[in-house]
């Protein structure tokens, strides 16, 4: 259980002084009553502090912001940017111009990488939900998931029926699904109701050590067993400097950069962006490598391979 140290008109603080902060139930429902209430949830942390993959997830919009206190001066725990209390939430320094000097300290467990791959998917009204989800964390993982649930840890065993009707009967619905294996592996599912039918964005996220790097090589093969299985409408694959263990620590590890993009049917790249044909003949996709996901040039190549797609 925790309390609200702070409540002001726009903001709703929060001090967690502990090494781990997880998407806790009572988080959960703060973030739904900030969401209600218009405030913003700001979570306080020392800088020895780490966030789960979910609440980190969760402080990247607009509702949540994580502030770390350090020393006599406070920061945003995702930019480094640096922030002060004006007597009803906290806000950026304007005169500062640069980062914090706590986020540009050293990280105190090694960089590894976090591969993440976010799918889309669209569900009959009737249709099993957790096949999509369960079998790329398989493929990933070499095992069939864990549990789920709505916030940590997770609260179910993982049944694909139970996750399904925990879904079932609601507009919208956002389920976490743990990984099993040597490596942390953690999903992300947003499902919506649309028209007739049911959307699904998931993201699946799994940490590599700096010995154990991810096998971008094997990235077609993989998207195409998926696809051969279950038909998903695209996939983006993205590499992100942190830790093996999914969680976050407020300091500076490097930038996100893309991988690949697999979009369905049968398309032709812009020069210098080949696509292969992956997955079945009946439900094609063409996968478009990007990048090692070390490079920013893979944003530009990104962006290219876009308007190509968009114009075609």
């Amino acid at each position: 259980m925790s309390i609200v140290d702070a409540l002001t008109d726009r903001a709703m603080v929060v001090l967690q002084d502990r090494p781990l902060v997880p998407l806790t139930p009572w988080l959960a429902s703060t973030i739904a009553e900030c969401t209600e209430s218009g405030r913003t949830l700001q979570l306080v942390t020392p800088l020895e502090t780490r966030l789960s993959l979910p609440l980190r997830t969760a402080a990247e919009g607009d509702t949540v912001h994580w502030i770390v206190r350090n020393g006599d001066g406070y920061y945003e725990g995702l930019t480094g940017r640096p922030f002060k209390w004006d007597g009803g939430t906290f806000v950026p320094v304007p005169e500062a111009r640069d980062y914090a000097p706590g986020f540009t300290t050293r990280p105190t467990a090694p960089i590894g990488s976090q591969l993440s791959l976010v799918y889309r998917l669209r569900h009959d009204a009737d249709a099993d939900l957790s096949g999509a989800v369960e079998r790329l964390l398989q493929l990933l993982t070499g095992q069939a998931p864990a549990g789920f649930g709505t916030h940590e840890p997770l609260a179910d065993a993982w049944r694909g029926d139970a996750f399904t009707q925990a879904v079932k009967g609601r507009p919208d619905a956002r389920l976490l699904v743990g990984g099993d294996g040597p490596r942390a592996a953690l999903a992300m599912c947003d499902f919506r109701v649309v028209g007739a039918g049911i959307a699904e964005v998931t993201t699946v996220t799994v940490g590599y050590s700096t010995e154990d790097p991810p096998p971008l090589q094997h990235l077609p093969s993989l998207v195409g067993a998926l696809a051969a299985e279950r038909p998903v409408a695209s996939m983006f694959v993205q590499l992100t400097p942190g830790r093996a263990d999914l969680t976050t620590e407020p300091r500076w590890t490097g930038q996100t950069a893309p991988v690949a993009l697999a979009v369905t049917g049968q398309m032709s790249g812009p020069s210098g962006i080949p696509g292969q044909q992956v997955g079945p003949q009946r439900a094609p996709l063409t996968f478009f490598p990007l990048g090692d996901g070390r490079s920013a040039d893979g944003w530009q190549r990104h962006s290219m391979l876009m308007q190509h797609l968009q114009s075609a």
